[in-house]
């Protein structure tokens, strides 16, 4: 049977909501991206979709502070949500984005996935962890997004990516939710994998 396929390339930008309270309706299906500030979020959805400047990139990390959705087809929604981490912003903004993190998590029903995003030389930090632990506890799919592989030789890279299995195969030891891939936006190295991950997700 033919699994019909989502065309990434149709991607608009729909809203940027500053809070939970402004995200859009809570139906169809989202697939969010998630990670450390500065992990290469708005550079993967780019480079998913095909369309540059479709999610803005920036080299200071926390640029993005909104929850930022854009549609690819009805009812189906990419999400690029506030960096965790090291952003420099105050105490005080840090835990508001946390908040509206959490929000997000916890209480968006058609969440239907995550994408980990995780800078290839600094992998499952804590945050990281936290966040599989949180993702195996209400059993949401993860897909591991091992990012800018081009810094590294392709055989280093291999060695995280199994390191990196190895360890979230401890958090879910069935291995049915989490998957990983090594992915540069720089170099186009594994969009097909992550189009192929994502379009099983949406359909």
């Amino acid at each position: 049977m033919h699994m019909p396929t989502v065309n990434f390339g149709a991607a608009k930008f729909s809203v940027s909501a500053p809070s939970f309270q402004h995200c859009p309706d809570d139906n169809g299906a989202e697939i969010a991206f998630v990670g450390r500030s500065n992990s290469g979020k708005s550079s993967a959805i780019n480079t998913l979709t095909g369309i540059k400047g479709l999610a803005r990139t920036s080299k200071t990390p926390g640029r993005t502070q909104h929850i930022n959705f854009f549609t690819v087809e009805p009812h189906k929604k990419l999400v690029d949500l506030p960096g965790y981490g090291f952003a420099k912003v105050s105490k005080a903004q840090k835990k508001k984005w946390d908040q509206h993190l959490t929000e997000y998590l916890e209480c968006r029903n058609c969440l239907v996935g995550l994408v980990l995003l995780m800078d290839i030389r600094h992998v499952l930090l804590n945050y990281d962890r936290q966040m599989l632990i949180w993702a195996k506890s209400v059993s949401l799919p993860v897909h591991i997004l091992l990012t800018k592989s081009d810094k590294l030789s392709r055989m280093r890279c291999k060695e995280i990516l199994i390191n990196t299995q190895q360890q979230a195969s401890i958090i879910d030891p069935d291995s049915s939710l989490f998957s990983s891939q090594v992915f540069s936006a720089k170099k186009k190295i594994g969009i097909d994998q992550l189009r192929q991950t994502l379009n099983l997700w949406f359909t």
